[in-house]
């Protein structure tokens, strides 16, 4: 790709990354075309559809998530592994608002921009899961396909507005069902949070 090709799609993921963190991945095309300052048509020469767009922005992300994954498995317990990882998916799920959506559909469709993206990021998390498991550690009763979707739940929590002050504590106590032994539990501050 010739410099100012590359300089131009670098500057339309930028500003698509601003308006997806602003608006949700239902943002128009058109806006970001408008914001970025360029035709529709020049959006769309770089990126023909929406997931062709979010696969490019989001892939960076995707394969820092698989490889603290692998990072994890050796440099952690399969608890700790686990649960780190699983904070990290979450918090970086909830910076562009709707992605799990997105994600959940692509894990289905093979045709979908982002599949392969997400079927590999579902892979790391259940490799860690998996290992949690064999040290006793975690629950049996689940597997990647769970953990993917309590990622996604996680990530709604925070996208609500009246629930996302307890999107923290309400992730701990995910985290603390995942796992089987209570002295392994995530949890700093074990007091219950102030509200209803």
């Amino acid at each position: 790709m010739r410099a100012d090709a590359r300089k131009n799609r670098d500057h339309l993921l930028a500003v698509a990354g601003t308006a997806i963190t602003e608006q949700g991945v239902d943002v128009s095309l058109r806006d970001i075309a408008r914001r970025a300052d360029v035709g529709l048509a020049t959006l769309l020469r770089h990126f023909p559809t929406r997931e062709a767009l979010l696969e490019a922005l989001l892939r960076t992300s995707f394969d820092e998530l698989t490889a603290k994954a692998g990072a994890l498995e050796t440099s952690s317990s399969p608890d700790d592994a686990l649960v780190s990882w699983l904070r990290d998916c979450v918090a970086w799920t909830t910076e562009y608002r709707g992605v799990t959506v997105l994600m959940a559909a692509a894990i289905e469709d093979t045709e979908s921009a982002l599949h392969a993206s997400c079927v590999t990021l579902r892979a790391a998390g259940a490799r860690l899961l998996t290992r949690a498991q064999a040290a006793g550690t975690a629950r049996s009763d689940i597997d990647g396909a769970d953990l993917f979707a309590l990622v996604a739940m996680l990530a709604w929590l925070g996208d609500q507005p009246s629930l996302a002050p307890r999107a923290d504590h309400l992730f701990e106590v995910v985290a603390s069902a995942i796992l089987t032994s209570a002295g392994n539990r995530p949890c700093q501050d074990r007091t219950s949070p102030s509200g209803p």
